[in-house]
Formats: C-alpha cells, structure tokens, sequence
C-alpha cells in the first residue's frame, strides 16, 4: 500500500472525504501558532516548556520548581509503553506496585495522588489506580516535583503528574509499530495524523496489546482508541475535540500478594513466578475519555481558553485473597501450610467531569512585560463500588496447600452474601490567579493563589463521608537570570486535602494540610541542547492520618480500625538531574535524588529515601543508522516491620522485619534503522536478573518484580 492508499483509508474509517484530505492547512496553522500552543517543544530527551505547574507562558528553564519530562524519543528508545513502566524511570517517583492491577505512587517520601490529563483531574480514588494504562496516547509525561499548589490545590505536596494527550499535526504522516516480547507478549500499534482540510486536522492511534507474564496463569488484554480533531473556524480560534476508549482486561490478577514471612521470622523467598490468584479471577477495566478545548484570541494580548474533560469508568472483578487466620502462628516453615483463601467480587464505576475556563494576557508596567491568568475550576467524581462474598458454601473460604503448590484451583464462589459497599459524590470548585511580574529584564516574581472548595456527600462501606473543606492555596516564587544561560530560583506553595478517616472519639480528622518551599537552579549546556537542574527542598504535612488502633463503633457494635492526626511529617532533600544532548550523538537523562524523612508516620519505613535513574543513548556519527542506551534504575535499602514471632517458636517475642536491599535494575536496547520508513529496536530488561520486592508498602504482604526479559520491536514510518 503506497503513503496515499493509507492515509486515504484513515480518512474514510473516519468518514472525511478523500477530496477534503487533499486540501492543506494554512488556517489551521496560523491559529496554533497566534493561539502559542504549547507542549510540543522538545528534542530528544530535552523538553523546553510544561504544561503542568503554570498556566503562563514559561519555559521550563523558568519555572521555579522542579520538572521532569518524559519525552515521546525517550518512551520509544525503552519501550515504556504503558504510564507505571514510564513512571519507574521517572526523577523522582517511586512506584509502589503492591498487586498485578493495583498500584500506589510516592514521590519526596509522599503518597502521591494528584493525577491529570492535559492538566484537569482530581487526585485518584482511594489514592491508587487499576489496571495496565497505556502510554501510546500521550505525547510526553510531565512530572513537577512538590506540592502545585495554583494547578491543582486538592492533594499531597509530593508531585503531580500530567499526561499530555497527542494532538493533530498539519503534515500528513504514520506508523505502524509491531512488537513481540517474552512470556508471549504481542503488540500492534497504529498512529496516523494530517490535515483534512484547510480548517480541519485530525489524528488517531489505535493500540492492541496481549501479554502473558512471568506469574503462573496471569495475563493481560488491553486495546486502545483515541481520536482527536482540530478545526480552526478563523484564524483566532481553534477548536480540539477528542475521545479515547481504553480496556485492560486482566485474568489470574492477585488481590493480595505473597506472604513475605514464616512464623518463625524467616523470609518466605518464594520463586518469583508465584501467585496467589485463583484460576476464575480477573479484572476487567473500561475506561471512556472525551474532551473539548477551546482557545480563542480575545486582543493582541488576551486569550481566552475552555477545557472540559470527561471521564467514565466501569470495573467488575471477580478476587481471590491469602491470609494467616492466626498471625501470631503463622505460615509453618517445615510445611509451608497455615493460609486460608477467600473469594469477592468486587465491582467500581466512577464518573468525572471537569471544567476549566480561564484568560490569559500580557501587559507593559514601567517599561517591562507582565503576564496574569484568571481562571475558574469545576469538577466532580462520583463512585459506586460493591462487594460480595460466599459465607454459605465454603467454596470461598478453601485451606490453602504450600504456594509452591498452589495451582489456583478452587470452585468458583456463589457471590451472594455480605452485599456492602459505597456510593461517593466529590465536588471541587475553584478560583485561582497567577501573576508574572517582572522586576527588571533578569528577574521575575511570580504570585499566585487558588480558593478550593471540596465537599463530599455518601456512604462508604456504612461509614458517613461528608465533608465540606475549603481554603485558600498560595504560590510564591522567583527567578534571576544570572546570565543568559542560568536561572536561580526559590518557591513556596501549599496543598490541602479533607480526610474522612476518624479518631478514637469517631470525629473526623482535621484536613491535611501540606507545604513545599524550594531553592535551585537550572542552567542550560551544550548551546542550549541539554538542562541541568539541582534543587533542595524542604516538604510538610500536617495531621497526616496514622493508625491508632481499633474501636467498636457504638453505631454497628463492629471494631473498626482508628486513627490519630500526627502532629507533622517533613521531608528534605535535594535532587538533581541533567537533560538532553549531552554530547555529540548523546542523548540523556541522569537524575539523582536524597531525602529523609521525619517525623510520626510509616512511609520512611518502605520509601527508598536515595533514588538514581538514568538513561543514555548513543548514534555514532560514522553509523547514524546505529543508536545503542542502557537505562540503570537504583533505590537504596528499604525495610517494613512485620509484626512479633508468635510464642510456639524458638525466638518467640522477636520483631519480623522484611528488608529489601538496596538493589538497580539495568536494562538496554539497539535499533537499527534500515531505511528512511524501517526501523528495529531490540530491549533487554533487568538483564542482571536481580530479584527484588516491587513495594513494602503492605506490612506482611509483597511480591516479585519480573526477571530477565526481551522484546523486539519494528517501526515503519510513512
């Protein structure tokens, strides 16, 4: 099929007439380029703008915080095709993969929650997300490290992260990228985009994903749609419209992981391929995505721009979870028997709608450019979920064997008791201002604040979750040019977030509160082809949640688990990283980051508080068909307390303590391109083969990262 034959194809799967595809754009792209959209400047492993923790026109080289992009070239050399894989090369987030299909984030000794798209969204429900999330969709990952208090307001002050949807482009061009990787991994992936018109441009990516896995009997499904148009109606305005349908359709997922001790205090090391899973398991996730942008040009200086975004999601999973009806005994070391099993069918639908609208300008003061934003935000996510349980049959309550015999056989529940469950509404309203003065051509003082309101209405699990919070976020920062090439800079911003978790007394917990200040600075090399950045920071929270133990609520005579608000957790550190071309032929990103936590909480106890990553590639000038890189990610020694030897032991009365040593991951790849439209690339995963616990968050439960693995992927461009 010739370059013609197959974008013809395109446009007619989306009904625009072949004549219309034939027209180029010259409305279109004179409204992008007086609209400044922004988000697609970057090169190799560089990105020279965010989209994240500002609304004003500001480089990245500017901004006073700290930001990581993860770069579409850097995403295709590593082959980190779905957000947690691209998150773990990330600067600064660790990724707390505590089950197949549900994963926890920290970042600066965090939890972190603050989630967006293309900058709207609310931080995730319960704080974790499900199921496998593919990247093909999104441009770039940006990542600002700390609290963001004037974008988002609502969460912790450990980072947000922002995925940066694809748009349209005016030249007519594709690919189709086919990938085969171990344990019988397929992938199909399709991105094609052009001008349909004069006023018209359009693009569509569609991704079929199947895997099986290093765990006995897990596998994943996933197929991705999305689709995205431009129309430029005159040359001051420009309408996107998009949507995306994703699936990830998981069996044998693990609810639970392995349990990490024997009852007499030695590690249980099991292989890394055990699950826990039952053969009937699965998770199923629907995702559906809709946005509308409008961006239009107010005056010579003044825009004005509209977001919506949509999003509705449907789970239905059928879990099967392990756990030692006596601790205090424990799993027996000899035989390897003492775990119960049981079953629950556990469904979760949630909607999100999202609403920005804002005005952006510049205006001359004493001779010297300023910038301003006013805006507003609305949204709201609204959450059913149920569970079920067999009490009746005992088929969903069977005595486990030893897990290395386990083979997930076990009669399918008859899910019909215990119905409970939740029935959520959240609402945020905001207003917020940003303001970019400047003080002399050098040095910019950037003001800003954000008003949140949240409230939440329903029941979760027959608890009351109301709630109705607001208060005002500040955002303060500066930045001098030293000299063209280096900027110095300092920030303070805050975040909050209501709790609904209760005290002793069954009075909710004051809201958390959390601040971010910072000082660093970012300085361009190689003539502008690469940033390195170094910052300290110094993060709080205030009343963050800790057990306290458990109580028998009055209301349902059941024992319910407590909690206290501690008086503060800070973390402090620096990080430091270094971006782009950093020699001749050699891309890169490098980053390092130390911190330590204080305070009354448990997060130091699993976050790995010294984090490196980097990943280099090199095309040699006498074979530039030829680009060979290595990534190498290392986090130092984490440990959990399990909990105390139970008395029928030797060393009865001992504390249970999992450590996971300090441990790094190496991983390369080699592409090869063969013509100016054929390209291979081979990866190699922990080609060390080193075994290590993906998360400790869970004190008793964990389970393995994948071993050793490949995969060869073939790119044709037209």
């Amino acid at each position: 099929m010739n370059k013609f034959s197959a974008i013809t194809c395109v446009f007619l799967a989306a009904g625009i007439p072949v004549a219309q595809a034939a027209a180029l754009e010259p409305q279109t792209t004179e409204a992008i380029e007086r609209l400044q959209i922004r988000g697609e400047q970057q090169s190799g492993y560089l990105a020279g703008d965010q989209k994240s923790a500002t609304k004003l026109d500001i480089s990245i080289k500017e901004t006073p915080q700290t930001v990581t992009v993860i770069t579409q070239e850097r995403i295709r050399d590593f082959g980190l095709t779905d957000i947690n894989t691209a998150l773990e090369n990330s600067a600064t987030i660790n990724v707390e993969q505590v089950e197949t299909d549900r994963t926890y984030y920290t970042s600066r000794g965090f939890e972190l929650s603050n989630f967006q798209v293309d900058g709207l969204g609310l931080p995730l429900v319960n704080s974790n997300s499900h199921g496998r999330m593919d990247a093909a969709l999104y441009e770039r990952i940006e990542v600002v490290h700390g609290a963001n208090g004037v974008m988002t307001g609502v969460g912790s002050p450990s980072a947000t992260v922002n995925m940066v949807r694809k748009r349209p482009k005016s030249e007519t061009k594709g690919s189709v990228v086919a990938s085969l990787s171990s344990w019988s991994g397929k992938r199909l992936e399709g991105d094609f985009t052009g001008a349909l018109t004069d006023s018209v441009r359009g693009r569509v990516v569609l991704v079929g994903d199947d895997r099986e896995s290093y765990l006995d009997r897990y596998q994943n499904n996933s197929q991705l749609f999305y689709g995205v148009v431009d129309y430029a109606p005159t040359a001051n305005t420009l309408i996107t419209l998009g949507h995306s349908e994703h699936r990830s359709d998981s069996d044998g997922n693990m609810w639970g992981a392995l349990t990490l001790h024997y009852g007499d205090g030695t590690p249980t090391n099991f292989d890394s391929s055990t699950n826990i899973a039952a053969n009937w398991s699965q998770w199923n996730v629907n995702e559906s995505r809709s946005f509308v942008d409008v961006e239009t040009v107010l005056t010579d200086n003044w825009n004005l721009r509209f977001a919506y975004n949509r999003v509705r999601t449907d789970e239905d999973s059928y879990l099967f979870y392990t756990y030692l009806p006596d601790p205090a005994t424990g799993l027996d070391p000899e035989t390897g028997l003492g775990l119960l099993g049981y079953g629950s069918e556990f469904d979760f639908d949630d909607s999100q709608d999202s609403f920005d609208l804002y005005a952006s300008g510049r205006f001359m003061a004493g001779n010297l450019e300023h910038e301003v934003v006013v805006g507003t935000n609305y949204a709201t996510l609204n959450f059913d979920e149920m569970s079920l349980y067999d009490f009746h049959t005992g088929n969903g309550f069977p005595a486990m064997p030893a897990l290395e015999d386990w083979n997930g056989n076990t009669p399918f529940p008859e899910f019909t008791d215990g119905l409970a469950g939740s029935d959520i509404e959240n609402t945020q309203k905001a207003i917020y201002a940003q303001a970019r003065f400047s003080l002399s051509l050098d040095t910019k003082l950037l003001l800003g604040g954000r008003y949140n309101e949240f409230t939440t209405e329903g029941l979760q699990y027959g608890v009351d979750q109301s709630r109705d919070e607001g208060q005002f976020i500040p955002y303060v920062g500066v930045t001098h040019n030293v000299t063209p090439s280096t900027t110095v800079y300092a920030s303070y911003t805050e975040t909050f977030q209501a709790q609904n978790l209760r005290d002793r007394n069954f009075e909710r917990l004051p809201a958390l509160t959390g601040e971010n200040a910072e000082i660093g600075f970012k300085t361009e090399l190689s003539n502008g082809g690469a940033l390195l950045s170094a910052a300290y920071f110094h993060v709080k929270q205030k009343n963050l949640a800790v057990g306290d133990g458990t109580v028998t609520n009055p209301n349902t005579n059941a024992p319910e688990p407590v909690y206290r608000a501690a008086e503060g957790v800070s973390s402090q550190g620096i990080e430091v990283e270094l971006s782009g071309e950093l020699a001749e032929g050699l891309q890169g990103s490098i980053a390092a980051t130390s911190f330590e936590v204080d305070g009354d909480a448990t997060v130091e106890d699993y976050t790995p508080e010294n984090l490196f990553r980097a990943s280099l590639t090199y095309r040699p000038a006498a074979l530039e068909q030829l680009k060979v890189g290595a990534s190498f990610n290392w986090q130092d020694t984490i440990s959990r307390v399990q909990g105390v030897v139970g008395d029928s032991y030797v060393n009865a009365g001992e504390t249970i303590v999992t450590t996971q040593e300090a441990y790094g991951r190496l991983n390369l790849m080699a592409s090869y391109q063969f013509t100016d439209a054929v390209s291979v690339t081979l990866n190699a995963n922990n080609v060390l083969d080193k075994k290590y616990i993906n998360s400790l968050l869970w004190p008793t439960q964990g389970y393995y990262g994948a071993p050793r693995n490949y995969s060869a992927t073939v790119r044709w461009n037209f």
